[in-house]
């Protein structure tokens, strides 16, 4: 530890012990309601296991991780700011994160308010809160890089690319879950070639939790895809034309309903 550098919480092997109950009692939750985002951030707490540790030591120890930890800058700063996303340039990533958000109805402070749900009773450090709030506050940012949209597929393909980059078994279980769900309703969708395809795109991309998004955000959209090696998610979008009804967004659904 770098002298001046504040560290929190225990360091004893209790603060990660995993807590399956909890898990799978928020999972009987989110299973009832898709939406219930709430639930997702008790899980991945319930099943943390040290992951975040591992996670935030691993970006310690990559070229300009060491800098990312001593900043901590605050992505949230540019997202809750709308003007400011507006002057970005026309086809850069801040402004197609604008366009998401205004269309998908979403705020940055939507995903914080959820994550409080969670109980708060894990000890972190300082490096280790700061990692896991930026990973929840960049979710509706890598669904604009990676080219996953929000509906249900869309959401199962990004959390699966998002473990592959950084492994958490609470995502893993929801995408378990999931799986098991769409199999025990006799899903059409090729739900598990989509979670290959994600993982797959996720293994020869830079490390999303490793970015300075902060001086991304003026940059066009495919140039920050090119510079991270994203490959288009082909198979999704395919799988998205091909079962408009299975895949489309709760909200689309109930509006093509009241029409």
């Amino acid at each position: 530890m770098q002298q001046g550098e504040k560290q929190t919480g225990r360091r004893g092997p209790g603060r990660h012990r995993r807590q399956p109950l909890k898990a799978w009692r928020a999972m009987q939750n989110l299973l009832k309601d898709g939406e219930a985002t709430g639930e997702v951030f008790k899980i991945v707490e319930a099943l943390e296991g040290g992951a975040m540790m591992n996670n935030t030591e691993r970006l310690r120890a990559r070229q300009g991780g060491a800098g990312l930890l001593a900043a901590k800058p605050d992505i949230l700063e540019i997202l809750q700011d709308r003007d400011k996303l507006k002057d970005y340039p026309e086809g850069s990533l801040g402004r197609a994160y604008l366009d998401f958000v205004v269309t998908e109805d979403l705020s940055a402070d939507g995903l914080m308010a959820a994550s409080m749900e969670a109980d708060r009773d894990r000890e972190f450090t300082e490096d280790e809160r700061w990692f896991g709030e930026r990973l929840r506050d960049t979710h509706d940012l890598f669904h604009v890089v990676s080219g996953y949209g929000r509906d249900g597929l869309g959401e199962i393909s990004l959390l699966a690319f998002s473990s592959a980059q950084t492994p958490n078994l609470g995502i893993r279980f929801i995408i378990y879950m999931s799986q098991r769900s769409s199999r025990k309703d006799k899903s059409p969708v090729p739900s598990k070639e989509c979670i290959r395809e994600a993982r797959e795109n996720a293994a020869r991309a830079d490390w999303f939790a490793a970015q300075e998004w902060e001086s991304l955000m003026p940059l066009p959209l495919e140039e920050v895809r090119d510079r991270l090696n994203i490959e288009p998610p082909d198979f999704y979008n395919e799988t998205k034309r091909r079962f408009p009804q299975e895949t489309a967004h709760p909200r689309d659904a109930a509006k093509e309903a009241a029409a």
